[in-house]
């Protein structure tokens, strides 16, 4: 399969479902609205969707039934956004080539519409048309990897460990907790919603561990090519953040990203061909750092 093509064609589908799933821009409050969709539709790979509709198809899920999960992840990560780029944070004041969402539009409003894309993504969660005892265990993973043990958890840590010195322990913490944690809720709640064995389930949670900490590092390494670009993020200019090539050097950096794929695609090794998107997906990561 052609994984670019393979991105592509699911980005165009999950960019239906999360025009379909938001409210319009026209909806009072109307700056709301625009805001949210400033910041759910301001780029993006939607990998972390794309990988919940991968793992729920690998065993034996349907696409049309996994778009809202799908779709609220996304609006999960877009929240995640708004609020790092904001200036008692990361004070980024853009965010792929666009103005970030408090530059678009105010301060104030960028932190309601994360909140209000965070709050949304819960309420999409509740409409899903699966079993009961599904839906809650798909809400028991994500609000646990987008808590304080997980996706905050790492973001708090990081933001105290800004201009001090290097800890390798607390670089792994922030790395799967930050950036890794809602990767791998992704793929579990996949997995569980496709109707997904215990042993698949564990398996999958192997793979979007692996997965997670390694798009980390790779985004690490692409951060770090843009610095000797003169493309330095501002936060970057004022804060000395931890990553993997300053602890590890650039060398050791590709090498982990390498051993953690292979982990990845270990961990699913006995799966059929219907997990070949997962497999190609984990390829995909691993080469984006080369």
């Amino acid at each position: 399969m052609d994984i670019n093509e393979y991105l592509s064609t699911k980005k165009k589908i999950i960019d239906t479902a999360l025009d379909y799933y938001l409210p319009k821009a026209h909806e009072y409050p109307r700056v709301i609205h625009e805001a949210m969709r400033y910041g759910v539709f301001s780029g993006g790979k939607r990998i972390r969707a794309i990988l919940l509709l991968a793992a729920g198809e690998a065993v034996g899920g349907k696409e049309k039934e996994l778009l809202q999960p799908a779709s609220a992840i996304e609006l999960i990560h877009a929240y995640s956004l708004i609020h790092d780029d904001l200036p008692a944070i990361d004070d980024d004041d853009f965010r792929r080539g666009k103005p970030s969402c408090h530059k678009k539009f105010n301060e104030a409003m960028a932190i309601l519409a994360g909140d209000a894309l965070l709050t949304y993504a819960f309420y999409l969660l509740s409409k899903i048309k699966y079993p009961p005892e599904l839906t809650i265990k798909v809400f028991e993973e994500i609000s646990y990897a987008v808590g304080t043990f997980g996706m905050i958890g790492g973001q708090v840590v990081d933001i105290e460990s800004e201009d001090k010195e290097l800890d390798v322990p607390t670089l792994e913490y922030i790395h799967t907790h930050k950036t890794g944690a809602l990767i791998c809720a992704a793929v579990k709640a996949g997995c569980i919603l496709g109707g997904g064995t215990l042993q698949q389930t564990h398996s999958l949670n192997q793979y979007g561990a692996h997965i997670g900490l390694a798009f980390q590092i790779v985004d690490d390494l692409l951060d770090m090519e843009e610095g000797k670009k003169g493309k330095k993020r501002k936060s970057d200019l004022v804060k000395k953040k931890l990553t993997y090539p300053a602890v590890y050097g650039i060398e050791s950096s590709k090498k982990q990203v390498q051993m953690l794929i292979e982990e990845a695609l270990s961990a699913i090794k006995d799966f059929n061909h219907k997990a070949e998107p997962l497999r190609q997906i984990a390829n995909f990561i691993g080469e984006r750092g080369y």
